[in-house]
């Protein structure tokens, strides 16, 4: 054939190896379908943005006043904001729920009546103390309280402020010491005084002539036992003086504080054990008696001992507390002074502990 039929053949020999690769293209694109690149891309996972509105939707509770606003759908660059959650009504505070740092209840109503000048064993199992044994018999009793010191008046100053403030008599004190009625105002609790005999008018003087008021026999009032009007925080404004009044018109729900202080006769110290106990008789039961006196406490004690009695420098006394759920017999055993009485009522309702009351002991009953 010589070089002419070389020549013939190489164009033949093109268009085949050309054809073939056409041919393996078709079946590439065949297999691969329509669109199809080499790495597919996967479908999207919804993001913790894009679900975030929907169960913010979904908690809301039904009722509620507010609509949430539909807004713009989020971008990828952004997150949508949490709608806020509905706001809860508190709940009402359970009467009796203990106080921040104790495990003391909050009590509604705390009452004081103080007596004098008899020692423990003139009441507890005395004979002559009927309706105060039976008080003792059926709530609480403090076996171990000492009064801080003889006379009267300083024990009453104790009690109300945490130290004795320099007085050591029967005096006439006008004192510039923080105090438990300063306290109880300031933390927007209420206080009262029922002093009875008092004159009113914030009466400053010494003694007062006997008169009849309330419960009780006819017997003098004394300045020294009624603490509030030694402070001159009370005795020099008179619309905290006003605070303090006479016996006739007791309310046991007047105030969250209050404070009763017999006459002379009625409480023991110009009388007998007897006669303190007939006024008990009548007068305690407005107190107990009263829906006042759920969830509250009563605390009944005495100033000091019998002059000879000087336990603890001013005598071993007794100190009932009841409260109306308290198991009857109960019986702190601790050692324990007026400053007990004022650790406990203000660690009971969150105040600060003022004076000797920081390292006295909690008089912890069942409540």
């Amino acid at each position: 054939m010589g070089e002419n039929a070389v020549v013939l053949a190489r164009p033949h020999l093109v268009l085949s190896i050309a054809a073939r690769a056409l041919a393996v293209l078709a079946i590439a694109a065949a297999c691969s379908g329509p669109g199809a690149t080499a790495s597919p891309t996967p479908t999207p996972v919804p993001t913790a943005s894009a679900t975030a509105s929907t169960t913010t939707l979904a908690t809301i509770a039904p009722g509620t006043s507010a609509s949430p606003t539909v807004g713009p759908s989020p971008t990828s660059a952004s997150s949508p904001t949490p709608a806020p959650s509905p706001t809860l009504a508190a709940s009402p505070t359970p009467a009796q729920s203990p106080s921040s740092g104790s495990s003391l209840p909050n009590f509604r109503h705390v009452y004081v009546i103080i007596l004098e000048n008899k020692s423990y064993g003139s009441i507890v199992g005395a004979g002559n103390a009927p309706y105060l044994n039976s008080l003792i018999a059926r709530y609480g009793l403090a076996t171990n309280l000492d009064a801080e010191t003889h006379p009267s008046e300083p024990n009453y100053i104790a009690l109300t402020s945490g130290g004795l403030q320099g007085s050591d008599s029967d005096g006439t004190y006008n004192l510039n010491a923080p105090n438990l009625f300063d306290q109880i105002d300031a933390s927007g609790r209420t206080w009262h005084v029922y002093a009875q005999g008092y004159p009113g008018g914030c009466y400053k003087s010494f003694q007062a002539s006997a008169v009849a008021d309330g419960t009780g026999a006819v017997g003098d009032y004394v300045r020294k036992h009624n603490p509030a009007i030694s402070y001159t925080s009370i005795s020099g404004n008179s619309a905290r003086c006003a605070q303090i009044t006479h016996l006739t018109g007791f309310d046991p729900a007047a105030a969250d504080f209050e404070m009763i202080i017999p006459n002379e006769i009625n409480d023991m110290h110009s009388s007998s054990t007897r006669a303190g106990d007939d006024f008990l008789r009548d007068f305690v039961p407005q107190i107990t008696g009263s829906p006042a006196f759920a969830n509250s406490l009563l605390i009944i004690t005495w100033d000091e001992g019998a002059g000879s009695d000087t336990k603890g420098g001013g005598g071993h006394i007794a100190t009932i507390l009841a409260s109306p759920g308290m198991p009857p017999g109960s019986r702190f055993t601790d050692a324990a002074t007026h400053y007990s009485i004022l650790r406990t009522i203000e660690l009971a309702w969150g105040l600060p502990l003022l004076g000797a009351a920081a390292t006295a002991s909690t008089v912890t009953l069942p409540y």
